[in-house]
């Protein structure tokens, strides 16, 4: 009997429609006509033991305790599906082969794993465990799954990395935690202070943009428009490109802060002749834009329809798990595999005919084409959210539900467009010694833009950003016929004085984007040389929860579009030492969790530094006093144990880990 153990029941519930009929269903399970069995975990089944199940005396918040460090890991059920995990213990024993049917990402694979090892598989049966991945619960989709099984040997390192990203959150997480609650309290305090791997920093990142606004004091600067006219009376505007010589007269940005330059510049050109002394046209060409990871949906579906991180995720999960309409959508890739070009005839299909709406006055798709987004070499255990080959019933879709199908297809079908074409074309002008530039922009052919025509965004285009040249404000104005040369006159100058804007809080969309491209916010210049733009904090899965967090526990709050931080999330940030609080380690440590991943790192290498850092934190927190909280009332004055009950709980479901027999090894200190 091969038994499936799939994520979760929905997840299960695919898997076993497309295997032989009539079925027997059972209580956590579904058995095939051929003897073949599909069961389930919801979610983890197990949770890391509290850590009084090490030492009783653990149970006492106490500094001389920390750090508490387990010397060999233990699990236990969770309570509420502890009736899941003995069925699965019952058909582990009966199965001769189990397939580990997880969702495509790393917590997925440890999730099931974890249980597998739990339940004492071993010996020839645990070395011939085979991995599904499934990333659409269409049947179709599920069949051609079950034709590709793959050793589930194969992503071992996958399961490590999510095992020391487990066990590294629940070592930081729960000292921490400890630590500053107890040091809090001396300080008069009530409340339990949660300190996070992740949320910490992020929660930093919050603190300090809200101080640059609130410490911010604006200045003028000044610009100078040329305005001039051909012969033939035709009019256009170019900026001026201050010298040199300007420079003790500017700021680190390149503007100009003196009034006086600017209106001596104004006046030295007004009724001048300008000659154009460089003329530039070029043809270039912007590629379609990529398909959509999780976190690039979330952040454009803020921009574009001022939805939060959860619910972007909880409407694409909605899409994939109920409507079936979209691919897995946890993921973190932007790309697709190439044998996955071989179905674009039919997804095409299915989208047309339940989106028609999408290619209104365009040119119809062309299903040949192959963008850049096909690579192999880019796609591990998921790829990039695309739609299925089920047609949708936009009527039958919730408003969020539409809007995001819709917006996964249309840049799904930018894959079959050609590239847009334009002609670029750069005029630099001098009029009394001084140069002035602007750039003018000509559509030659639209390609895949034509989709995004009548799409409102205040970004333009902003999905597309890895693929585009940065658009210029002064590329919208047409330009007259010239030629390099050619004697104009500049009717006069324009002063423009302008002010220089405060930075802006925090939204969901460049919060997300913060925790996507970490490296900007990185203040070491060491830490900075070995992260790519790419790494973030968090994973895809969790990046919408962990802000959620923030505002669970009291520590940000949303102003509008806008997240700012409280006085117990600014109290917190103060009281404890930088490291804690910027992205620098927390970025470092995803980037080993990634080299875990990818074979280039053992575990033992990321643990050991990290256990001799924690000693370091705990032995700076018990030196000293938040005194920053010092008369700082609670989120959850009145209810102190209902909420310390909550954040510890909340503290071991961030932080689940387990034992492996291929880690056993490793499970000393």
């Amino acid at each position: 009997m091969i038994l499936y153990i799939a994520e979760k029941p929905s997840l299960g519930r695919a898997i076993a429609d497309v295997l032989p009929k009539p079925h027997k269903k059972g209580e956590g399970f579904i058995t095939a006509a051929n003897g073949d069995c599909v069961s389930w975990c919801i979610g983890h089944l197990l949770e890391q033991a509290e850590p009084d199940a090490y030492d009783a005396a653990f149970k006492s918040w106490k500094l001389e305790h920390l750090p508490i460090i387990p010397q060999t890991w233990q699990l236990k059920p969770k309570p509420k599906t502890r009736s899941q995990l003995t069925v699965l213990r019952k058909l582990v024993k009966q199965a001769s082969s189990i397939v580990n049917a997880g969702d495509p990402d790393r917590e997925g694979q440890l999730l099931v794993d974890e249980v597998i090892s739990y339940l004492g598989v071993k010996g020839n049966k645990l070395n011939d465990v085979q991995r599904l991945l499934i990333s659409d619960l269409n049947p179709q989709a599920v069949k051609r799954a079950l034709g590709q099984l793959r050793s589930n040997r194969e992503f071992i390192p996958l399961s490590t990395s999510a095992l020391a990203r487990s066990r590294a959150d629940w070592l930081y997480g729960m000292n921490m935690t400890r630590a500053y609650t107890i040091q809090g309290k001396k300080v008069g305090y009530q409340g339990v202070l949660s300190v996070g791997r992740v949320q910490t920093p992020l929660l930093g990142l919050v603190v300090r943009r809200d101080d640059e606004i609130a410490d911010f004091k604006p200045k003028s600067f000044y610009e100078v428009l040329a305005h001039l006219v051909t012969d033939q009376q035709q009019t256009f505007s170019a900026k001026w490109q201050p010298s040199e010589a300007c420079q003790p007269y500017m700021d680190e940005d390149g503007r100009v802060l003196a009034k006086g330059l600017a209106e001596n510049v104004v006046k030295r050109i007004h009724g001048q002749p300008a000659e154009v002394t460089k003329l530039e046209a070029k043809d270039k060409r912007q590629n379609s834009p990529l398909p959509y990871s999780l976190s690039a949906l979330q952040i454009d579906a803020a921009k574009r329809f001022g939805l939060s991180a959860k619910e972007v995720l909880d409407t694409c999960q909605s899409l994939y798990e109920r409507h079936k309409l979209i691919t897995y959508p946890r993921s973190d890739s932007r790309y697709l595999p190439k044998d996955q070009h071989s179905l674009a005839p039919k997804v095409l299909d299915a989208v047309l005919n339940g989106a028609a709406g999408l290619v209104d006055g365009c040119d119809v798709p062309n299903a040949k084409l192959k963008s850049k987004a096909w690579d192999d070499s880019k796609v591990d255990a998921h790829h990039a959210i695309v739609p299925t080959e089920k047609v949708a019933n936009l009527s039958s879709l919730s408003s969020n539900e539409a809007k995001l199908y819709q917006h996964i297809a249309r840049q799904y079908l930018a894959q079959f467009y050609p590239a847009y074409i334009y002609a670029e074309t750069t005029v630099e002008v001098t009029i009394a010694g001084g140069l002035f530039a602007t750039k003018a922009r000509q559509d030659k052919s639209l390609g895949w833009k034509q989709l995004f025509k009548r799409v409102a965004t205040a970004s333009h285009t902003n999905t597309h950003s890895n693929n585009s040249e940065d658009d210029n404000d002064d590329a919208v104005q047409s330009l007259p016929p010239l030629v390099k040369g050619q004697i104009l006159q500049c009717e006069r100058g324009e002063l423009l004085e302008k002010m220089t804007q405060a930075p802006k809080h925090f939204t969901d969309a460049t919060l997300l984007g913060a925790m996507t491209g970490i490296s900007r916010y990185v203040t070491n210049s060491d830490i900075k040389k070995i992260l790519k733009e790419t790494d973030g904090l968090g994973t895809e899965a969790t990046r919408a929860g962990i802000i959620e967090l923030l505002f669970k526990r009291g520590y940000s709050v949303r102003q509008g579009k806008s997240i700012l931080a409280t006085p117990v999330g600014i109290g917190l940030i103060r009281s404890l030492p930088e490291s804690a609080t910027t992205p620098d380690m927390t970025a470092l440590w995803e980037n080993s969790l990634d080299a875990i991943s990818q074979k280039r790192l053992k575990y033992d290498a990321f643990m050991q530094p990290l256990l001799s850092q924690l000693d370091n934190l705990i032995t700076q927190a018990s030196s000293q006093l938040p005194s920053a909280l010092q008369g700082v009332a609670s989120p959850h004055k009145g209810a102190k144990k209902l909420f310390k009950k909550k954040a510890i709980a909340s503290t071991r479901s961030s932080f689940k880990s387990t034992t492996t027999p291929r880690t056993k090894a490793q499970t000393k200190r």
